[in-house]
């Protein structure tokens, strides 16, 4: 048996030309001849592993996609070669979306089938690109681990080992379980630095990946050093562990200049950015302006143009790059969902909306805010302000306080801790959700943030950091002073210093995520958006985060068994109890049934788009804001439901309570528009049979594809 790792890549992506400060994830680094266009756009050093054995059809046998389109019981040596080709083939004709998996899920039987256990190491690795090129992170990585397993046992410390312990990373960095990820891109580092050889062009893939984690993790200059390091290797003449190809390198290194672009503008340093991107740009005109991985450098430059005050540039350069997401990988990827965010918020700024100053960073992303998190309020953009109450985000003014008091307080204070200390503002209060306007004002808000300590230093410091804490000034941009209402104060106080454990267990009664399913659904959705709202402007360690998305990455039996739940309650409040109400003249009761079905509507929105996505319900204060944020980002699903439930709540009580008949014809219009809109979602998403808009039957279609035989059965 041979395990070679002769060329990278497979369908993939995570994170995408965030205007958040993270850098742009790199492309595949490919050790030998390109991939077909269309595979992927740009990746986090997803490598392709080649597993032959001796009984291998050779790699010059004629390439064909039938052997794996279907997968009868057979023992015959499984074709790699052919496999991968086929699968380029699919890529090549931009059929990823509809063909990839399929075929991926007959190959693995196939490997299974054939006892080959090099084949299922190629194929599952296949399998974890593609799965995050889709956003389905719990796949991606159970398959990554499949993977890790037959690695370590057929050849450790080999290249494929190396690759497979690098996909791994990157599926958990996709996911946003950071902890973990950091700890295999470190076995991953460990182990190629000995297969590889100094220079090896996968080195730099490992660095660019490492870059995307330090800026995760609130490290931007670290992020720096990673990029300037594979930049140093592909420039160098780095090899690639077999025939290197010089326009590989090019376009590595262009995908590294773009990375290096975003990671500078956070740290406001314009200039070195703008020439990045153009480095980046001038690498893919002419020759390579076909290939897929110009989508990177599209946005890349879209982002240059954005910061240095050019908004009509960064728009046409994202839509160019949307397009290319679109036909790649259709409107469901993670890549296409931020990107189209980005495009929106550039033409926003087109129209005189929120045009940056020049050199400047966004609103949204202030160099050393959640940018460096790649994130902010749950869209990640705030809500205009409403007329005549114009008001700068308090998210953003607390960014900008933490940057100019808080960081510089912890550097010359606490030296030794600064770097293990995460900071940001998460929890109750309309400006965690980017919801606050001039009549929040009055309550509660005044320029702060949270600095949240690991036990360890809580114990140490705690007491002195949030004296010192205290001292800090109690007002600016237009803040302050805070006036603190009986909730927020004491144990209930949302600023200053915590242990991780402790802020969390105060809102939700967990140190971190329930482990059973019994303890999920305890859980309210407000609990859940009030600990994974807001903003981390920096977490060193990634304590903070790793618990933060124990709680974001709902498990999906959990989100089922809710779904559920909304679907019979939509049925019976909506379809049957509401009318049957009105019919026997009891209005109160058929106006409080709407209610039902309204809240549990707006409910299975967000579940519906995937909490890991969107975040969750917010309470009821900001339920319709939040459902009109999320209606307007390109590709969320169900985003014309919001007005129809808007409808319903505005005609309730005339229909129910007014005997008006016009009123209640129109309620019950958008009733079953709303249903009907959610069946077709449902059985286009494969999460149910029928487009059936009685969603009592659609609850048990949804019921059914719930793994856990317990969470099933109490949800049939």
């Amino acid at each position: 048996m041979v395990l070679q790792v002769p060329r990278g890549g497979s369908a993939g992506t995570a994170r995408w030309f965030c205007r958040y400060g993270a850098p742009a994830p790199c492309r595949d680094l490919r050790p030998a001849r390109r991939r077909h266009p269309g595979a992927r756009l740009v990746g986090q050093g997803k490598e392709r592993i080649i597993a032959t054995e001796s009984t291998n059809t050779s790699a010059s046998s004629t390439p064909t996609t039938a052997p794996f389109d279907t997968a009868p019981f057979d023992t015959a040596p499984f074709d790699t070669a052919a496999f991968l080709a086929g699968l380029d083939e699919i890529f090549a004709a931009h059929e990823g979306t509809t063909r990839a998996e399929p075929y991926l899920q007959a190959a693995l039987t196939r490997a299974e089938q054939s006892r080959d256990a090099a084949a299922r190491l190629t194929v599952l690795n296949e399998m974890v690109g593609f799965y995050r090129s889709t956003g389905t992170h719990d796949q991606a990585c159970g398959r990554a681990e499949e993977a890790l397993t037959i690695a370590a046992a057929l050849a450790p410390g080999s290249d494929a080992h190396a690759a497979t312990l690098t996909n791994a990373a990157t599926a958990l960095s996709a996911a946003g379980r950071y902890s973990e990820a950091v700890e295999r891109y470190t076995q991953a580092l460990e182990v190629a630095e000995r297969a590889y050889g100094a220079g090896d062009r996968r080195l730099a893939a490992l660095h660019n990946n490492l870059s995307i984690l330090r800026s995760e993790t609130g490290d931007p200059a670290g992020a720096i050093g990673e990029l300037e390091a594979a930049l140093a290797i592909l420039e160098g003449g780095g090899t690639s562990g077999s025939d290197a190809v010089d326009s590989d390198a090019a376009l590595d290194a262009a995908t590294t200049h773009t990375n290096l672009a975003l990671a500078l503008f956070t740290l406001g340093r314009a200039e070195e950015a703008a020439a990045h991107a153009e480095a980046s740009m001038a690498i893919y005109r002419g020759a390579h302006e076909r290939n897929p991985h110009y989508a990177s450098a599209l946005a890349g430059h879209a982002e240059a143009c954005f910061r240095m005050g050019r908004p009509a540039e960064a728009v046409d350069a994202y839509r160019r790059a949307l397009d290319i997401i679109e036909e790649c990988y259709g409107r469901a990827s993670d890549a296409y969902a931020v990107t189209a965010e980005n495009l929106a918020e550039a033409e926003r700024a087109l129209t005189g909306q929120a045009t940056p100053a020049a050199g400047q960073a966004t609103p949204a992303t202030s160099p050393g805010g959640p940018t460096a998190r790649g994130e902010s309020a749950p869209s990640g953009t705030a809500l205009p302000a409403r007329a005549g109450t114009p008001v700068r985000p308090a998210l953003q003014i607390d960014r900008e306080y933490w940057e100019r008091f808080g960081l510089p307080m912890l550097r010359e204070r606490y030296p030794h801790h600064v770097g293990r200390i995460a900071a940001g503002l998460v929890g109750h209060g309309s400006e965690c959700y980017g919801f606050d306007d001039a009549h929040s004002r009055d309550h509660d808000l005044g320029p702060g943030f949270c600095l949240w300590l690991t036990a360890e230093d809580y114990a140490e410091i705690g007491e002195r950091l949030q004296a010192d804490y205290e001292a800090l000034p109690t007002t600016f941009g237009g803040l302050g002073p805070r006036l603190e209402s009986g909730r927020a104060v004491g144990e209930q106080r949302r600023l200053g210093v915590f242990e991780i454990g402790d802020f969390y267990e105060r809102i939700t009664g967990y140190r971190r995520a329930p482990e059973t399913v019994h303890e999920w659904l305890m859980l309210e959705e407000p609990t859940l958006a009030a600990v994974t709202n807001g903003a981390v402007f920096g977490d060193p360690l990634g304590e903070f985060r790793g618990v933060r998305d124990s709680f974001r990455l709902m498990p999906d039996d959990v989100r089922l068994a809710l779904m559920a739940r909304r679907l019979g309650m939509m049925a019976q409040a909506g379809q049957v109890k509401a009318p049957r109400m009105l019919e026997r003249g009891q209005g109160e009761a058929a106006w409080l049934a709407l209610g039902e079905f309204v809240r549990a509507s707006a409910s299975l929105v967000y579940l519906v788009n995937k909490p890991a996505r969107v975040g969750y319900l917010p309470y009821y204060a900001w339920q319709f804001p939040a459902l009109r944020r999320l209606s307007g980002r390109l590709g969320a699903k169900l985003p014309e439901v919001v007005e129809d439930l808007a409808a319903i709540v505005a005609l309730a009580s005339a229909a129910c309570n007014g005997a008006d008949a016009a009123a209640w014809a129109e309620v019950t219009q958008r009733i079953e528009r709303v249903c009907a809109a959610v069946a077709r979602v449902l059985s286009r998403s494969g999460l149910s049979d029928t487009a059936d808009p009685f969603l009592e039957t659609q609850r048990a279609q949804v019921a059914a594809r719930i793994a856990d035989p317990w969470l099933r059965g109490v949800s049939a």
